[in-house]
Order: C-alpha cells, then sequence, then structure tokens
C-alpha cells in the first residue's frame, strides 16, 4: 500500500486549493532575538587550548545553518532577525536599542533568502562599526531594551493568524539577570513591566522560546528572571534547560530541535458525546521527504512572478466576476451548486470523530487499515465541556478553557473530575 501521509484526511475538494490550506496550517513565522551586550562577545571557554570562540559567533553559526535548513525544507516560513542591547536602533517603533537586520528589498519578516544567509553569516566582520554593542540595561536610565525587544517581535509577528500560522519568538542571550545592575523600585517596574509585555503577546498566540547560554564557570540560572518571563515553574525550569549550556558545540542541535515542530496533518473534532467535544491534533507516523517549492522569477527583475488565473465566459467573452458554480444533471434539468453548499452536501456529521464504543484490541484486524495510521493528541485551544448535575441528565453550565480541560460525571451521589487528556491517552 502506497503511503501518502500528506492525503490521510484529504477530501475531494480541489487539490491546489488543499495544498495551501496545508502549507498555510503548517507555516512558521519565527523572529530571532539576539543579545547584543558586551558580555556576548567576551570568550565562551577558559581553556587555552581550545579555539576562543565568543558567544556571539556561535549564536551567529547556529542561525545560519537553521536558515539554510529552512531555506531548502521549508522555504515557504518566514523569519526575521533582531539584535537587542545595540548602539544604533532599526526598528519601525523607533525603539532604543533595537535592531531589525534585514538585505536588499526583503521585508523584514519575509523567507528567508540567499543573500541574507550570506550577509548574516559575515556579520561578525562589521557588527562593531555598523551596529555597536551596549549594555542596555544599567543604573540610573529608564531604558529597557529587553521590553523593546520584545515589542518589536510583536510587531512583526503581527501578520497571519495564529489559527494557521505558528508565531514564535527565540531569545538567544547569556545573561541569567539583565535587571542586575539596577535596584529598588526601577528595578521592580522593570520586571513587572517586561513580564507582563510576554504575557500580553503570550496571550495573542506568540510562543516565547529561550535558548540560555551559561558561562564557563557558572550554570544560567532561568530562576532570576527568565523563568516567569516565559512562564516556567517549579520542575519545568530543570527541564527545560538545554545541555548546550554546558557544551556550545551542541547549541545548533538545540535549536534545530526548537525550529523543527512536530508538523500536525489536520486538527479534528473528537466528539466523545452528544455534549462532550473537543479537538485532536493528528501527526503523520510516516511523512515523505520532498524538495521545497519551486519558486519562478523573472528574467529581467528577479522578482518572484504571480500566476492568476481568470475565467472567460464563452459567449459573450467577458471576464466572470461572480463565484463559480457546479452543476449535476437531474432529468434533463440543469441544478446549480455553490461551493459553500456543495461542501455541506459532503459533510458527513458536524464531528470528524465520533466515539461509538470499546472493543477489546484483538477485535482490530489488519484489513481494518484503510490508510496509513495517524498519531492523536489533545488540542489544548478548543473544548465544549459539560457540567452534570448528579442525580439529573440536565446539562447545568458549559465548561470551556483553554488549559486544564474536565470532565464531570455522576458515580451515586460523589463528584469525580478527571483530566480529559489523560482520559484520551
Amino acid at each position: 500500500m502506497d503511503l501518502d501521509p500528506e492525503g490521510i484526511f484529504r477530501d475531494d475538494s480541489d487539490e491546489d486549493e488543499d495544498n495551501v490550506q496545508e502549507r498555510e496550517a503548517n507555516k512558521d513565522m519565527v523572529v530571532y532575538l539576539v543579545d547584543a551586550s558586551p558580555k556576548m562577545f567576551t570568550p565562551a571557554t577558559t581553556q587555552d587550548n581550545e579555539k576562543q570562540e565568543t558567544y556571539f559567533h556561535t549564536i551567529v553559526n547556529c542561525i545560519t545553518e537553521s536558515l539554510k535548513t529552512q531555506i531548502i525544507g521549508r522555504s515557504y516560513d518566514e523569519v526575521a532577525i533582531c539584535f537587542f542591547n545595540t548602539k544604533e536602533k532599526k526598528n519601525l517603533q523607533d525603539s532604543a536599542g533595537v535592531y531589525v537586520y534585514n538585505v536588499g528589498d526583503r521585508e523584514q519578516l519575509d523567507r528567508p533568502t540567499a543573500k541574507l544567509i550570506k550577509d548574516f553569516s559575515c556579520i561578525e566582520d562589521s557588527f562593531m562599526s555598523t551596529i555597536g554593542s551596549r549594555f542596555g540595561i544599567t543604573a540610573g536610565s529608564r531604558e529597557n531594551t529587553l521590553y523593546n525587544a520584545l515589542w518589536v517581535a510583536q510587531a512583526l509577528l503581527r501578520k497571519g493568524s495564529v489559527k494557521t500560522v505558528s508565531k514564535r519568538i527565540l531569545i538567544f542571550t547569556n545573561e541569567d539577570d539583565p535587571f542586575g545592575t539596577v535596584t529598588g523600585a526601577v528595578k521592580t517596574d522593570m520586571i513587572r513591566t517586561t513580564i507582563q509585555r510576554a504575557k500580553d503577546a503570550q496571550d495573542l498566540g506568540l510562543s516565547i522560546e529561550l535558548l540560555p547560554l551559561s558561562q564557563p564557570d557558572e550554570q544560567f540560572d532561568m530562576s532570576l528572571f527568565y523563568a516567569d518571563l516565559i512562564g516556567l515553574d517549579g520542575d519545568e525550569i530543570t527541564e527545560y534547560l538545554p545541555s548546550a549550556g554546558d557544551k556550545l558545540e551542541d547549541m545548533a542541535n538545540q535549536l534545530r530541535k526548537r525550529i523543527m515542530r512536530k508538523r500536525r496533518v489536520k486538527t479534528l473534532s473528537f466528539a466523545i458525546t452528544n455534549d462532550v467535544c473537543i479537538e485532536v491534533n493528528t501527526y503523520a507516523l510516516v511523512r515523505p521527504t520532498t524538495p521545497g517549492k519551486i519558486t519562478w522569477l523573472d528574467s529581467l527583475s528577479n522578482l518572484p512572478l504571480k500566476a492568476e488565473r481568470s475565467f472567460i465566459c464563452n459567449d459573450t467573452g467577458a471576464l466572470l466576476q461572480d463565484p463559480q458554480t457546479r452543476f449535476q444533471m437531474y432529468n434533463d434539468t440543469i441544478v446549480k451548486f455553490s461551493v459553500l453548499e456543495l461542501s455541506e452536501v459532503k459533510r458527513v456529521a458536524s464531528h470528524h470523530l465520533r466515539l461509538l464504543g470499546f472493543k477489546p484490541l484483538d477485535c482490530l484486524k489488519d484489513y481494518h487499515n484503510l490508510r496509513p495510521s495517524a498519531f492523536i493528541y489533545p488540542s489544548d485551544e478548543v473544548c465544549t465541556c459539560i457540567l452534570w448535575e448528579s442525580n439529573s441528565t440536565t446539562a447545568r453550565s458549559p465548561c470551556c478553557s483553554r488549559r486544564g480541560y474536565f470532565l464531570w460525571w455522576p458515580v451515586g451521589t460523589a463528584w469525580h473530575a478527571h483530566d480529559l487528556s489523560s482520559i484520551l491517552r
């Protein structure tokens, strides 16, 4: 049987439209926030027999390798490179200490290009003369460059919907306490406003991740500030720290793990009962490796070509402006359907998956597998849950939340609650 994970749940609609929808659903928008303070330009190792590479040099190499991977494997993803704690400023908000790096006619958040990779790989040679480095948060100053960087990154990710596009901010730094030189009420206010800025971005669907760089003699302490910034608590702090904090040569692998996200095939609604429905994501266990998308360029301007399609009436020769309709002959009568009506006709049920019951595993036969299987895991975006009275079958009130879904049902006169995610595992 031929494996086609790309078409596991594909319907009978137009193939081009399906490709566009799946491409948009798997699209990533990433902003690299790189700390450019003088501390990043110190040697990363203390041993004389090793090559004295700076933290900044390591980060540039890691981002360059990740851009090469993206331009080959996922050419439709969009990236932006932003430095903070810089002398020069270059951003649409005109915020101090933030420099958005770009080349040529490329937009600030756009697909990676060969020129971007080539110029960025050599940026260390001219960084001090063109952009410059400084300590952004100092005593006696109210400037908060980290706050400005988060604000600029959020503005760069403003286009696109979080329902179809994954938006992320990756922070690279070796300073675990950016407000260490500030004291008193000024420090408290800066920490509060910066964390609030990060929470506002996360509420808009933006994911903030940190790739910390440890000093040669000390471990990166996330509990000082960054644990609160990205929303970690307890054991999550120690589990989050990558091994790259001790070995800089593993930094590229750690970055690749953060960039290579699990790509869901499709999002489905799973109806457990008539009143309980959750959203689940499907992941293909086997996916073919395909080359990147070919981009056609104009031979004179070298700009990407955009294909447009128009429909012309056979009788009048005029361009058709109205949406296309489809028809079916029935008893010598033309029955017309719109695209929306046709999709409703082909809809079998209001939900993609419905729980019918439970059977032993030995009842599952090999010939029941019609298509390649997919891994199903609950999503934390949509949940419809009903609270039931202990002595009645009448719904009391709906319970819907982004995280921590609970399903309640009566057992005698007592209430029992179970995490809905654990039920589906």
